[in-house]
């Protein structure tokens, strides 16, 4: 859905960060920071229109217990 120069395009561009496990869990990692940069450039370059940030930073299949919920 690239924008063109004549036409209003409208919609949101979802932007979907994920922490990495080799990431310390001090605060929002890294990580997230390094891809809310590269997903926001490819985005604004792409003509998406508003960029919106999905992020999950801290909770993986890891912090869950066997069944997923505990």
């Amino acid at each position: 859905m690239k924008q063109s120069d004549n036409k209003t395009v409208h919609g949101t561009a979802a932007l979907y960060c994920r922490l990495s496990r080799d990431d310390n869990m001090d605060s929002e990692s890294n990580s997230i920071q390094n891809q809310k940069k590269i997903l926001l450039k490819y985005a604004t370059d792409n003509g998406f229109p508003n960029p919106t940030f999905f992020i999950d930073d801290g909770v993986s299949r890891v912090t869950f217990g066997p069944s997923g919920l505990e």
